[in-house]
């Protein structure tokens, strides 16, 4: 009655076996024409990054189980579906990998490869890896219709995006900030937000407690502690908490100042001469580190007030350095302190930093100390581990720079953005209030990237101070006064050299240079995918959530 079976089955073989069925009989293709034109169920594929040779990782397979699953059980209800693939095809994941596979280590190295061809290396590698990702998840048993999946790479998505940003413009959540951000210094372009949120690492660094004399006590030195010694040739305020009890001690001839609760940091015998608050110590002047630095000159180094310093590690007297850190800029707006920004795109300090000039932020702590003990500074090092950021790209450590960059403002995003994720359906519960915390914590969203192979920001701003946000390639076009002929696809290096005439002033003007987060790409898809801009809405209408 039955056929017999093997007690060792071919798992493989006969998952092959089905998949040929399929394909031969054309199943897929049934099961969609049965529940056209029926009641839709709205899916959109959040796109998996087409940037592995090999297709995919087991997370993916994992990600792509669940959705086909959902999909199948909707088509089993007769639910009429798009069954559209994506792929996310721009940003500095995939320029890294091409840059290991051209043997290049830094944008200097791209550039002088030659854009151009970065570029279409770039594209050729999202394509191959894309049709990895294709062939793997049919060999998973997925059911996509993938002859129609989306890339964000297309113009058609650079447009909505352009849109978009035209948009936001157009409601003032458009503005570029002069902040301090942080930085990878391999990859030459800074880092939004949300990817600082799993590029913490466990790191060991050399820590450098120092003594710097206050100008208007006589032998007299606050202790203060960094664990980023790079960081002192930019030194132009320290900070203490008003409200903590801090020790006036005699060691070796001097007195230092810790607070109470750091005390441990002292090293050797020493006499307590008294208690005092903190705010007794607020607004006294000190010598500061690397005073004989050009770049110091006029630099007024002063003891400010922040509740924000604790005592569990240190000395309770932290290092203020505003072109080195974000917390420590926005103190130097609160209390007017001079800024220093010491380092290029590629981590090395510029001009101005005598020896320290010409060499890279990561190689200088020996340095640093030599001279603060040929100063007198020099308390003690000690190694330090701690939590400290990576590039979540290539790995290398970051340090904090101030730039220019571009940013898309969130105080009225916010409220919005935390009404509709309170009607969605999470699953599981709690992912919802992890991203009502998200929201409710989110800064705004730094959108531009110093790089080379992504969305190109659409941004023209003239010298006179006029600024031509465009908002699609017709728009483009029509203010193009050169370049034009030259514009295979909205990439870099192609674009840059399209100039548009200034309304203002009459000059040409040239796109900025940046490009913008690939956030933004996988950001549109629900608007780019679904027609939003064309003139019939039916398609949109239908397929909207």
């Amino acid at each position: 009655m039955f056929k017999p079976v093997s007690g060792k089955p071919d798992h493989a073989q006969t998952e092959e076996r089905i998949l040929e069925f399929w394909e031969r009989e054309g199943i897929f293709q049934k099961l969609v024409k049965k529940n056209q034109g029926r009641p839709p169920f709205r899916f959109i594929d959040g796109p998996i990054t087409a940037n592995n040779p090999n297709g995919m990782g087991v997370h993916h397979a994992w990600g792509r189980t669940y959705k086909d699953i959902y999909q199948r059980v909707k088509a089993m209800k007769g639910r009429d579906q798009r069954y559209q693939n994506g792929f996310d095809c721009q940003g500095l994941w995939v320029e890294v990998e091409v840059e290991q596979e051209l043997g290049l280590n830094s944008k200097r190295d791209i550039l002088d490869y030659g854009l151009d061809k970065f570029s279409q290396k770039c594209r050729q590698r999202v394509d191959t890896c894309a049709e990895a990702v294709v062939g793997a998840s049919k060999r998973l048993g997925q059911w996509m219709d993938w002859e129609n999946s989306y890339f964000t790479y297309t113009d058609a998505n650079i447009e909505y995006i352009w849109h978009f940003l035209k948009k936001c413009h157009e409601n003032g959540w458009l503005y570029v900030g002069h902040t301090c951000m942080p930085w990878c210094p391999r990859c030459g372009t800074s880092l939004s937000q949300h990817e600082l949120l799993d590029a913490y690492k466990d790191l060991t660094h050399d820590a450098v407690y120092l003594a710097l004399p206050i100008k208007e006590r006589e032998n007299e030195h606050i202790l203060v502690w960094t664990t980023t010694p790079w960081t002192l040739a930019a030194n132009t305020a320290v900070a203490i908490n008003p409200e903590l009890t801090y020790l006036k001690v005699k060691q070796e001839g001097r007195v230092l100042y810790v607070s109470e609760g750091a005390g441990s940091a002292l090293e050797g015998d020493h006499e307590v001469l008294g208690k005092l608050s903190g705010k007794e110590l607020v607004g006294l002047r000190y010598q500061g580190p690397f005073d004989e630095l050009e770049a110091q000159e006029g630099s007024d180094h002063r003891i400010i007030p922040w509740k924000e310093v604790s005592e569990t590690e240190g000395t309770g007297i932290v290092h203020i350095a505003p072109g080195c850190g974000q917390e420590d800029f926005k103190l130097s707006q609160e209390f007017d302190l001079q800024v220093v920004a010491p380092l290029d795109d590629a981590g090395v300090y510029v001009e101005g930093f005598g020896e320290l000039s010409g060499q890279f932020a990561g190689n200088v702590a020996q340095m640093v100390f030599d001279s603060l003990k040929e100063k007198g500074y020099l308390y003690k090092t000690e190694k330090y581990t701690h939590r400290y950021p990576t590039c979540w790209r290539c790995g290398e450590e970051l340090v904090f720079r101030l730039v220019d960059e571009w940013f898309i403002r969130c105080d009225e995003i916010r409220p919005l953005m935390l009404e509709a994720a309170r009607q969605v359906r999470w699953i599981p519960a709690h992912v919802g209030k992890l991203m009502e915390d998200w929201l409710n914590n989110m800064r705004d969203w730094c959108i531009s990237r110093k790089r080379f192979w992504g969305l190109p920001l659409p941004f023209y701003r003239c010298s006179c101070g006029e600024l031509v946000i465009v908002g699609s390639r017709a728009e483009l076009e029509k203010l193009a006064v050169s370049g034009l002929e030259g514009l295979r696809e909205l990439h870099r290096p192609w674009i840059d050299e399209v100039k548009i005439k200034c309304s203002r002033c009459g000059e040409e003007v040239s796109r900025i240079t940046e490009v913008g987060d690939c956030w933004l790409d996988a950001g549109i898809v629900p608007f780019s995918t679904l027609r939003y801009l064309d003139k019939d809405k039916s398609y949109w209408q239908k397929w909207f959530p």
